[in-house]
């Protein structure tokens, strides 16, 4: 019972069974019956934390054990932790719920004998139960049944937390960490815990918390039961088969075992890519957050264009004035018909090359990702803040494009308790125009070979960047407003040196209030670039003695004057510092990186040196921009 005191240990965790004269009471909440039954309360174990059942499972139920191990820990396990006798507990079945007496546990088959408490007290479903067939179904069952299947009465006392929290660590195991072919892994000298308990408990968390696209986690479970099934179809024929046999029905089972194996084999695989941590993003993630969307479905076979009208109800004045002012001037001729949907998503998943969404005004509550493959336009009829599509599921991202041509307009999206940004454009080019974005994490991610055209949009709200620009990418940001981010837009210029430059344009965009800067390069500090030819311009970046230290921490230089600046008086002056800054260090980055690069050629003479430092400029127009109250200044460099 003094498993888990120590002396020393002060952790607060729910599986660190206190002292009992410190706590004298059960330190276990209560879980009441739904009803008035007749049945007493239990113990409410079933909302314990990922680190209180890692703890359990690593340093007190299975430690460094072997697969074939498992068995013989999880009974010593049991048989230290659990009360052998003399408690209450509900014998919980399919059919109904009884209230029993422990007497007796067989640690090793995981089952316990136990005798009916009288007058008898049960709950029932679907069946009538009686004193006399209780005490007959226990006796043809020796009195012993399934451990897993009690759960303990409540006791004040706290003499039995411990009996509790080990049943249900026990039942958790076996329900969600345990798998059947688990026993005849190849892999039985290492750790079972590393290898199968620690990512399997992870992934159940993250499902959990919704940290794992809807996608993903379908095919997961779908692939586990798949798995359940196939392991079981091979375990009745391996079974039958005789191994001295030499007929032809032997050797077709042996035929269809081989494929069945190869089945599960390929089937086992998969759920080990989906459940490790790492491989689940790199390579089932992506899968399920777009990429397995990429696969454009192209122009409809019948060569017909659909328009997409998306309402929850309209009145029929809202119905003339959409015909009247979309359908009717831009919708009429012969190859467009009209389907009517009631949520975006549907709409959208139901598109073809050429189709149009348009949205009615509204709000529209979706919980899945809209994912836009195909060159379409989604339009919202009227005003951005009447047409209003809000998401709350946090696994998946909200919009991701892989169209080749896709517009957005009109649009107002509103991201609740997410984990990934609120917009992603993956590849193809996508064209955003009055729209607005209340982000909940990062804003609107542009990956590299990507195209974005932002207009006269406004975002807010990012925990991250409002905009985040990736290498090799097209962006051009006219007349937005972004405020209210961690930071106004990141470009990121951190990958291989050989890489190629984002291509940027900013005009005219309003970026204020930002916790840090309005706008924020990341790339290779000095360490990283030894061999760079010298900057154009001395005056250029505008760095402290500890940026050129051998540290690895990374800084933040800010470009606050230039003083070969002249600054006229027709523009506030940091409006136009901003500006000239910002093109000044994207001029000397991409001037280094320039540099590099012919260096590296030159070295391979593959090609010869380019004396233009600036054919290869991030920038193609920056200028218009206000930079007003941000945190830490219009421009700085993050470098690592």
């Amino acid at each position: 019972v003094e498993l888990f005191q120590t002396e020393d240990d002060d952790d607060d965790s729910g599986t660190h069974y206190l002292n009992s004269d410190e706590r004298p009471c059960t330190h276990l909440q209560r879980a009441e019956r739904p009803g008035n039954g007749k049945l007493p309360d239990t113990f409410q174990t079933d909302h314990l934390l990922y680190y209180e059942r890692f703890k359990a499972y690593q340093d007190y139920m299975l430690g460094d054990c072997k697969t074939s191990e498992v068995e013989a820990f999880t009974a010593e396990y049991l048989e230290k932790i659990a009360e052998p006798c003399d408690w209450q507990a509900i014998w919980h079945t399919d059919v109904f719920d009884v209230l029993v007496e422990v007497v007796d546990v067989d640690c090793k088959e995981l089952k316990a004998k136990v005798e009916l408490v009288l007058p008898m007290e049960c709950e029932t479903r679907g069946c009538d139960l009686t004193e006399e067939s209780m005490k007959a179904l226990l006796e043809a069952t020796l009195h012993k049944v399934p451990i897993l299947e009690l759960s303990v009465v409540y006791d004040e006392s706290g003499d039995f937390d411990q009996t509790a929290l080990a049943l249900e660590h026990l039942r958790f195991f076996y329900k969600h960490i345990w798998r059947k072919w688990d026993e005849e892994d190849e892999d039985d000298d290492f750790d079972y815990f590393v290898r199968c308990v620690e990512p399997r408990l992870r992934l159940y968390y993250d499902i959990l918390e919704d940290r794992v696209p809807a996608g993903l986690v379908a095919e997961y479970h779908s692939t586990l039961a798949l798995c359940f099934e196939k392991f079981q179809e091979f375990s009745s024929l391996r079974s039958g088969l005789d191994s001295d046999s030499e007929s032809e029905q032997d050797n077709v089972s042996m035929v269809e075992g081989l494929r069945l194996y190869e089945q599960l084999e390929a089937l086992k695989r998969k759920l080990r890519i989906i459940e490790n941590p790492l491989l689940r993003y790199v390579l089932g993630y992506k899968v399920n957050s777009g990429q397995q969307s990429c696969r454009a479905k192209g122009p409809r076979p019948t060569g017909d264009r659909v328009v997409h009208l998306v309402s929850a109800s309209a009145t029929v004045h809202q119905l003339q004035s959409l015909i009247t002012d979309k359908l009717m001037p831009h919708y009429s001729g012969e190859e467009f018909e009209v389907q009517f949907h009631s949520d975006p998503v549907l709409a959208v998943n139901a598109c073809y090359e050429g189709d149009v969404v348009i949205v009615c005004p509204g709000l529209y509550s979706i919980t899945s990702s809209i994912s836009i493959v195909d060159s379409v336009e989604v339009e919202g009829y009227g005003l951005p803040d009447e047409v209003v599509i809000e998401k709350r599921n946090k696994g998946d991202a909200f919009v991701e494009s892989t169209g080749a041509n896709v517009k957005l307009s009109n649009l107002k999206f509103i991201q609740r308790d997410a984990v990934e940004g609120i917009l992603c454009v993956r590849q193809g080019k996508l064209e955003m125009e009055n729209c607005v974005m209340q982000c909940e994490t990062t804003g609107v991610i542009v990956r590299s070979a990507a195209q974005l055209c932002m207009n006269m949009c406004d975002l807010y709200g990012s925990k991250g960047a409002g905009v985040e620009i990736y290498p090799g990418s097209v962006c051009s940001l006219v007349g937005n407003g972004i405020h209210h981010c961690k930071e106004g837009i990141l470009i990121k210029d951190f990958a291989d040196e050989l890489d190629a430059m984002p291509k940027i344009t900013m005009v005219n965009n309003m970026i204020h209030n930002n916790q840090g800067y309005a706008v924020i390069l990341v790339k290779p500090g000095a360490a990283a670039v030894e061999d760079l030819p010298a900057e154009p311009n001395a005056d250029t970046v505008v760095q402290s003695e500890a940026d050129i230290d051998d540290d690895d921490v990374p800084t933040i230089v800010v470009e606050e004057e230039c003083p070969a600046i002249q600054h006229g008086h027709s523009v506030p002056p940091d409006f136009t510092e901003g500006n000239d800054a910002i093109k000044q260090e994207l001029v000397a980055t991409s001037a280094k990186k320039h540099g590099l690069r012919k260096s590296r050629m030159k070295a391979l003479g593959a090609m010869q040196a380019d004396e233009n430092l600036l054919s290869q400029e991030m920038f193609i127009s920056i200028h218009g921009n206000q930079f007003k109250h941000n945190g830490k200044g219009s421009f700085g460099t993050f470098l690592y």
